[in-house]
């Protein structure tokens, strides 16, 4: 798992901000307080309602080996990724994890047919790796969550900027919100997955056409 959340696995994570550029150039986040609410209501809203539970079912089909309901769940997934920036970000960290998942020799036979499955979302390559590993599910939510968690508030220090101490203190605070989220994301029927996030869904709109970015779109 710690492989998995590691900041040096190739998939690029740390190229892509989710809107996040363009809300601190329009000073929407703009400091340690806006940046730890951005990233709270983000945890308690996209995450828990979408990524999360969505990570969960796929867990449970890749360790059915359940190609079929894999592929639901990640057309589920792209279709409740709000912007073409977004969904670019989906597959784009897919097809990366589907290769890097290949070199490690997960995907071999009998799992070879996977591959071009997992390319298309990297939230099913994640689950893919965590049922072949052996992951506990709440594991894998927990280390999930927080690999997200972490990578935004490195984009938000350096975007506003804030000092690395403002960083840790809002990872403190995202860190200590995570267990209820998974729990809350663990207990949700299908028909309740789904979240309204407008404030993301603006600001990666807008980040698509941004004159000077950092990040990719």
């Amino acid at each position: 798992m710690f492989q998995l959340l590691s900041p040096s696995l190739p998939v690029g994570a740390f190229a892509y901000s989710q809107g996040l550029e363009w809300a601190a150039e329009t000073g929407w986040v703009n400091s340690e307080q806006a940046l730890a609410n951005w990233l709270s209501d983000q945890l308690s809203q996209a995450l828990t309602y979408v990524d999360l539970p969505i990570l969960l079912r796929m867990i449970e089909a890749a360790m059915a080996d359940d190609a079929q309901l894999m592929s639901h769940w990640i057309s589920e997934l792209r279709a409740l990724r709000e912007t073409p920036e977004l969904r670019a970000e989906e597959v784009g960290r897919g097809r990366a994890l589907a290769d890097l998942l290949g070199a490690l020799g997960l995907l071999d036979e009998p799992s070879v047919h996977w591959r071009a499955l997992l390319s298309d979302s990297q939230l099913s390559g994640f689950a893919f790796a965590a049922a072949a590993w052996q992951i506990e599910p709440t594991d894998a939510l927990l280390g999930y969550a927080w690999s997200w968690a972490e990578n935004l508030t490195l984009a938000g220090v350096k975007l506003i900027p804030l000092g690395q101490t403002a960083g840790q203190r809002i990872l403190l605070r995202l860190a200590e919100q995570i267990p209820a989220a998974v729990e809350a994301a663990q207990r949700l029927d299908d028909a309740d997955i789904g979240a309204s996030t407008p404030a993301l869904a603006i600001a990666s709109s807008r980040h698509e056409t941004q004159y000077t970015r950092l990040y990719r779109s």
